[in-house]
């Protein structure tokens, strides 16, 4: 389970600059859940071929994300938010200035 995941994670941080082939191939295991031999048989190509496909998109995506490190840098994003919301929730401020940083950090979690 923990592989389709990071296998969905990868691809939705990377996946528009995979090919057009790749992408098919790689959202009906990730998204769709579908077995190689139903891949193949759709697409008309072997299941060793399908294996092939998605292993090598495996690789790529890990690739791009050891080269531009989007993934993590939005883990350290997201845990410095959750961090200042439970900061302000501690914060001595007013009822309506602490709620409107509460929204507001809210509102940036959310984005990212």
């Amino acid at each position: 389970m923990e592989k389709i995941v990071q296998q969905g994670i990868l691809y939705d941080f990377y996946g528009e600059l995979l090919t057009e082939h790749q992408k098919q191939v790689y959202e009906s295991v990730v998204y769709e859940n579908l077995s190689l031999g139903e891949i193949a048989g759709d697409l008309g190509i072997s299941r060793q071929a399908v294996h092939d496909m998605i292993k090598r998109t495996d690789r790529i995506l890990e690739g791009y994300e050891e080269k531009l490190g989007l993934i993590k840098r939005f883990d350290e994003v997201r845990s410095r938010i959750d961090e200042c919301i439970g900061m302000a929730n501690e914060s001595p401020l007013g009822d309506k200035e602490q709620e409107d940083l509460l929204n507001k950090l809210r509102e940036i979690r959310e984005i990212i």
